[in-house]
């Protein structure tokens, strides 16, 4: 059996609906065309620093917190 011959998809397991498996299809090829966007480099631009909303979840103990006492606020502000 060649690669041509073999099911791009194979259900392993469980018995999905037909609207599972298009479901599934569409997220795996949505991702692919996002793979593909990134690869190819998108559109050249990056997202601001204050869109970004990661940089408003603190982390872990034992890495940078959010500055406390004074000036803090002033702090608070500034992209992290």
């Amino acid at each position: 059996m060649t690669a041509e011959d073999r099911p791009f998809l194979q259900i392993v397991r469980g018995e999905p609906t037909p609207e599972e498996v298009a479901a599934l299809i569409a997220v795996l090829t949505a991702r692919a065309q996002a793979a593909a966007t990134a690869r190819a480099g998108g559109d050249g631009r990056r997202p601001s620093r204050w869109a970004d909303r990661s940089r408003l979840v603190r982390g872990a103990a034992g890495t940078a917190m959010r500055p406390r006492g004074p000036g803090a606020w002033r702090a608070s502000a500034l992209p992290g």
